[in-house]
């Protein structure tokens, strides 16, 4: 079986829950000993405010590709078999999941350690938005992972006398993106010549 048919990514109409059992059922294999998953949900509370939905908003097919990308980067670096990778658009309630992985491997370190850098890397650069709503208003948010891979970029371009295309860490230069902005009117986003995103998940 090819890579392709190996890897499972879907980006979720609005209102699709993530059936979490299909996903597993993928990645299940008989040569396989582990199988890692992880499950973003929204959480009800954030710095003391009730929160009471997250929305996400994504530019589909680049997010598509880039989360294909970044499964075969993973593949790469560990010995995987199978992989799948949901997430969702539109609004998520509380305890709801928005984003979910799961990963088979032979040995469980192998597929441990890509679940958490399939996550990492997603938040970090894949074209997905999320807004959380409060009781009292709502605010787009950027998540630590891609904060930290703007500050990083911002550095390389220092020590490169301000270019932003110097030495990077093996990590970040398997990343199919790199920074991307969000222009907040709804419907426009700029990307770089790279075409990334800011990673927004759970």
């Amino acid at each position: 079986m090819g890579e392709e048919k190996k890897t499972l990514v879907e980006i979720l109409e609005e209102h699709t829950p993530i059936d979490i059992v299909k996903y597993i059922d993928f990645v299940h294999a008989p040569q396989c000993g582990a199988i890692s998953t992880f499950s973003g949900t929204t959480r009800d509370t954030f710095d003391g405010k009730a929160v009471m939905e997250l929305r996400y908003e994504a530019y589909v097919p680049m997010a598509i590709r880039c989360i294909k990308s970044i499964c075969s980067n993973a593949r790469m670096t560990w010995n995987l078999d199978l992989i799948a990778v949901a997430h969702r658009l539109g609004p998520v309630p509380v305890s709801e999941t928005s984003v979910f992985i799961a990963v088979s491997s032979v040995h469980r370190v192998d597929s441990l350690d890509a679940c958490k850098f399939l996550i990492d890397e997603i938040k970090a650069t894949v074209p997905i938005w999320k807004k959380e709503v409060y009781a009292n208003g709502e605010v787009w948010k950027e998540n630590s992972e891609f904060l930290h891979r703007r500050s990083h970029l911002a550095g390389v371009a220092q020590d490169n006398g301000g270019s932003s295309f110097g030495r990077t860490e093996e990590r970040h230069r398997k990343s199919c993106c790199s920074v991307k902005v969000r222009v907040d009117d709804e419907r426009t986003a700029l990307t770089n010549a790279n075409g990334a995103g800011s990673g927004q998940a759970e």
